[in-house]
């Protein structure tokens, strides 16, 4: 039984929701933060910036203690304002014909620990607790991890209704991306939203592995220091966006590497051939469309390369993902590469970038070969999670990616 409630989200004014939502700000360069920073005085960036104005650079808890200090003059701005009732907000972006759809709510990490809420990457410790530090200082979470359920006929239902009446907010990024929120508040409404929840025995995390491995840690760290501890006070909660597994889109991470590994070039196609059949498609661009399909562009030539699967045994979920797959009998055995976190000689991006990415990166000199994999699908993330394995680094790239500060979530009420 899955515990997913309303909650009183802090959030942007009608008239400042464009102006004050964000992309993460890792995903900015140095350029597009300085522009936003210098020209927006309502982005959420100068909350998570906090030094910026000041042309100070704050780390470690002070860093912490100043974000919170922003946040707070933010909120005394009106900038944000507290909605008075505990309630759900249902989310829809619109991008090249792609729409997606959840509802932004507040999910309890004793799921998380109960694996009611599953997991298909490992965390870093160190990380946990850097995040959860962070969230304890702060007192607020402003970007919702992305959790995937059953599809639900119900919840179909609540969308449409909703998608009928005038939205909250609606408004389109420079990146053409067009949000829509609406404020589910009707008191039958929020009841039957969380009944819904509560008959899935399973819900899997699509995006946000650390943000709620963090929350939890908080939870405990605080349930430790709280005598009278219920399991109800905001800091069991983490906010989360809730979408259909239907609603998902993944796609996947192209391997780039710098070197053969000391091998030339008809060396590697030679310890290729044992596992895979190769083919070479010329100057021709080429994508696989299967799994255990690959492609790979090398010295001005693309080849597609499939798996001889008579060679390669495939014995359980791990075992059939193509992630999984190039690492153990390429990446690894051929060009020496153990880790794809730690090793400088890789670099995992998304496909989604450029269809000419492995041809675009390779032909600049930087790298010396480039892999496309077909995407991973939802039937195989829930088969890796299910039978309690863990999927490689940058597995999948899943959308939709949300933005900060449209709803905020504080741990301190």
């Amino acid at each position: 039984m899955a515990i997913i409630k309303p909650f009183k989200a802090i959030r942007p004014t009608r008239d400042k929701a464009a102006l004050a939502t964000s992309r993460s700000y890792d995903e900015y360069s140095k350029k597009e933060l300085k522009s936003v920073l210098n020209y927006n005085p309502f982005s959420f960036l100068h909350i998570i910036a906090p030094g910026y104005a000041e042309n100070e650079t704050y780390i470690g808890n002070k860093r912490f203690k100043k974000i919170k200090k922003v946040y707070q003059n933010f909120k005394a701005n009106n900038i944000y304002r507290k909605d008075e009732k505990a309630q759900y907000y249902l989310h829809e972006k619109t991008y090249k014909g792609d729409v997606f759809w959840g509802i932004i709510a507040a999910a309890h990490t004793d799921d998380y620990q109960n694996n009611i809420i599953k997991k298909h990457e490992d965390t870093l410790k160190h990380r946990e607790e850097l995040f959860g530090d962070y969230l304890d200082i702060t007192g607020f979470n402003a970007e919702p991890v992305l959790l995937t359920y059953p599809e639900s006929n119900y919840l179909n239902r609540v969308y449409r209704k909703y998608k009928e009446k005038r939205s909250e907010y609606e408004f389109t990024t420079h990146t053409k991306r067009l949000h829509k929120l609406w404020i589910i508040d009707q008191a039958l409404d929020i009841q039957n939203i969380e009944k819904e929840f509560s008959k899935m025995n399973a819900i899997y995390i699509a995006d946000g592995h650390h943000r709620t491995a963090s929350s939890n840690y908080l939870a405990q760290k605080r349930k430790s220091q709280n005598p009278n501890h219920t399991g109800n006070e905001c800091y069991n909660y983490f906010m989360s966006y809730l979408i259909s597994d239907t609603n998902l889109k993944i796609s996947a991470f192209d391997r780039l590497i710098t070197d053969l590994n000391g091998n030339t070039k008809q060396e590697f196609l030679d310890k290729l051939n044992v596992l895979y059949r190769i083919e070479n498609k010329s100057p021709n661009q080429y994508q696989p469309s299967v799994k255990h399909h690959f492609s790979m562009y090398l010295d001005g030539d693309y080849y597609s390369l499939y798996l001889r699967k008579t060679d390669y045994p495939i014995n359980n979920a791990l075992s059939d993902l193509d992630t999984h797959i190039i690492h153990k009998t390429i990446l690894k055995p051929i060009l020496g590469i153990k880790d794809l976190k730690t090793d400088p000689r890789i670099k995992c991006l998304p496909a989604i970038n450029s269809k000419k990415q492995l041809k675009k990166a390779v032909d600049s000199g930087k790298y010396k070969v480039g892999f496309g994999l077909f995407p991973v699908s939802i039937t195989q993330l829930k088969a890796v999670v299910n039978e309690d394995l863990r999927m490689p680094p940058k597995s999948t790239y899943i959308e939709p990616k949300l933005r900060s500060g449209l709803t905020i979530f504080e741990l301190d009420e």
